[in-house]
């Protein structure tokens, strides 16, 4: 019998301009517990994850055949038992944390040794970008780009830094809030709001946290066309920097939002804002250093 543990951290893509380029990894975890048997069978111990009716129609049972068709191998049957904290379409890398767990089931139970390049070039052709993928997988804050079939990346710790995430009751799907943005941009809004994203990645890698909170409140590549679909946006944001965020803004496509400040004063801001928004669910999260794990 061969038995596995993989854990997969969440994420949050984008920082404001920084658009489908870069993702930090946090401490909220899709967990697998996975061993062979005679059938595949996948168990649900959480409220965050979906309801099944059959292991083929499981979206990280299909990610794990597809991998393993890729080598013209079959997947040895297995019982999946799957935790997460990691709630659904709330902009919070759910998604890619199942695209990655489905990689990383074919790669032990087909021994594939896939080395970390193939499994991010993996995960990047399932999810269309890397930034979600690259953070999970990796951890810390990741920088990244597709060019074709080539995934350029770079990471960085980011461990002085703790979040808190205000997560509304509702989903939302990625298609949905894509749709809101604009088709083009002039070459002046596009210089504009490429240098925001430079300027704010510089800031963070020099620590001036300052900057970096300044320059994820300017963003003009999604934010100013997703704010309609968050009914607390601007309120959300001018609380938390009243309660010493130095910058709040849409996790990943939303809706869920979060807010960066100093570690250690994350249950402050969490507690102000829970207190305002008794509708959301506020959580303080670490930047996961670690990303993708297997035991």
């Amino acid at each position: 019998m061969t038995a596995f543990r993989i854990s997969v951290p969440a994420s949050s893509a984008n920082l404001g301009p920084a658009f489908d380029s870069a993702g930090i990894a946090l401490n909220l975890y899709l967990t697998l517990e996975v061993e062979t048997q005679d059938e595949w069978e996948f168990i649900h111990v959480s409220d965050l994850l979906p309801t099944i009716t059959t292991y083929e129609e499981h979206f990280i049972y299909q990610i794990a055949k597809q991998t393993a068709d890729q080598f013209d191998l079959v997947l040895p049957p297995c019982k999946v038992r799957v935790t997460s904290d990691i709630p659904l379409a709330r902009g919070l890398g759910s998604s890619a944390a199942a695209a990655l767990a489905g990689v990383e089931i074919a790669n032990q139970l087909c021994h594939l040794n896939l080395s970390s390049e193939a499994i991010l070039k993996f995960g990047t052709a399932l999810e269309g970008h890397p930034d979600n993928i690259a953070a999970s997988l990796l951890g810390g804050l990741v920088i990244s780009t597709l060019e074709e079939e080539e995934v350029h990346y770079v990471k960085l710790p980011l461990s002085e830094l703790e979040a808190v995430i205000s997560i509304p009751s509702f989903e939302l799907r990625t298609e949905e809030a894509r749709n809101v943005l604009p088709d083009h941009f002039t070459r002046k809004q596009a210089a504009t709001a490429s240098s925001l994203s430079n300027v704010l990645i510089a800031a963070l890698a020099s620590g001036n946290v300052k900057l970096a909170g300044e320059m994820m409140e300017k963003d003009l590549f999604h934010e100013p066309y997703r704010a309609g679909l968050l009914p607390h946006y601007e309120k959300i944001k001018r609380e938390a920097k009243l309660a010493g965020s130095f910058g709040t803004v849409i996790s990943g496509a939303g809706p869920s939002m979060i807010s960066f400040t100093r570690k250690g004063t994350g249950r402050s801001l969490a507690q102000h804002l829970q207190e305002l928004f008794p509708d959301l669910q506020v959580k303080v999260a670490q930047i996961d250093q670690e990303g993708m794990q297997i035991y």
